[in-house]
């Protein structure tokens, strides 16, 4: 039995990771609360970058904690083509998420059928991401922990959907997001603790790419989208504003004139 260590690079990575979260949650919770505000094309534009920013955050911080994760007597890889494929999976989902409950007529029933469909999504992503892992010997997993994990990802995932249904102020959205983010990082690790790996000593080289070669790289340029997304949110007038600069501009007429 190997010896996992889950944060081989201190505080820094499970702190980086819990940002990342959050950043990708406040980011979609705003642009949700934008696109409930809009009809048509504004409102699909800002659903799909409130999915993109939820699915962004999510496997960035999956990835960004497993750049601390490291096993006694293996060195570790990555299988290039599943770690791709796990990021379509978050963003897909978390797209279909959204979208249910931007556009249902019965909030409630898509809260529910968006939340469970998200959390196993969600569920479905970190654990394609762990199936992309390479290493000399046998990765199993503890089915409780691993159950655990899911049903965190669900209420997860249904917490952050009612959040973006009934969370307005800019105040509460942080506060959400904190605890969002909190969640995913729960789901995380719940779900790495849950693994076990029986190490094969090997002199053979693994495939795959090692994590500074590929998972550092990709996770700086998807976080530095949602950095700039964010900005363009935050400097993006809302439906209030634009109604307000709308009304200014209008003539005043003179009925005594």
């Amino acid at each position: 039995m190997g010896h996992l260590d889950h944060a081989s690079l201190g505080w820094l990575t499970p702190a980086l990771s819990y940002v990342m979260a959050c950043i990708g949650a406040a980011l979609g919770l705003r642009c949700t609360v934008r696109a409930l505000g809009t009809t048509g094309r504004a409102r699909r534009n800002w659903l799909v970058t409130a999915a993109s920013a939820i699915g962004t955050g999510i496997w960035t911080m999956h990835f960004v904690a497993m750049l601390g994760f490291s096993v006694s007597g293996t060195d570790i890889r990555y299988d290039v083509p599943l770690t791709i494929l796990s990021l379509l999976v978050a963003m897909i989902v978390v797209c279909a998420g959204v979208f249910a409950v931007g556009y249902s007529r019965d909030r409630t029933r898509a809260l529910l059928l968006g939340g469970l469909t998200t959390g196993l999504g969600v569920a479905s992503m970190h654990y394609l991401g762990m199936a992309a892992v390479r290493l000399h010997g046998d990765v199993t997993y503890d089915p409780v922990l691993v159950g655990v994990s899911v049903l965190i990802a669900v209420v997860a995932a249904t917490a952050a959907l009612w959040a973006g249904l009934n969370i307005k102020s800019p105040i509460a959205v942080t506060v959400a997001s904190l605890v969002m983010g909190a969640a995913v990082s729960s789901m995380h690790y719940t779900g790495m603790f849950a693994v076990r790996v029986h190490v094969t000593p090997s002199g053979e080289v693994l495939p795959g790419a090692t994590a500074m070669q590929f998972i550092f790289p990709l996770a700086v340029g998807l976080g530095s989208y949602l950095f700039i997304t964010s900005a363009f949110v935050a400097l993006s007038p809302t439906a209030g504003e634009r109604e307000a600069s709308a009304s200014a501009q209008r003539p005043v007429h003179n009925p005594a004139g």
